[in-house]
């Protein structure tokens, strides 16, 4: 499943942190950022829980941009 979500962030390279962030988190199969649109798309592995894993996104964006937002 995919989903996309609106973001702050602000600059091009703290959104770029954000979609690595994202990659690594338990859960996410694929991130992206697209900073234009002030957009985040992620790709969920198959059986995880979309709550679960989103706020684990939104912790690791955090440790790299603290001042981001996701809004879920």
């Amino acid at each position: 499943m995919k989903k996309s979500y609106k973001i702050e962030v602000d600059c091009a390279n703290c959104a770029e942190k954000m979609a690595h962030a994202a990659k690594k988190t338990d859960g996410v199969a694929d991130a992206s950022v697209n900073f234009m649109l002030l957009k985040m798309s992620v790709e969920f592995e198959e059986g995880a829980d979309e709550k679960t894993v989103m706020k684990a996104v939104r912790k690791a964006c955090k440790r790299v941009e603290d001042d981001c937002e996701i809004y879920i």
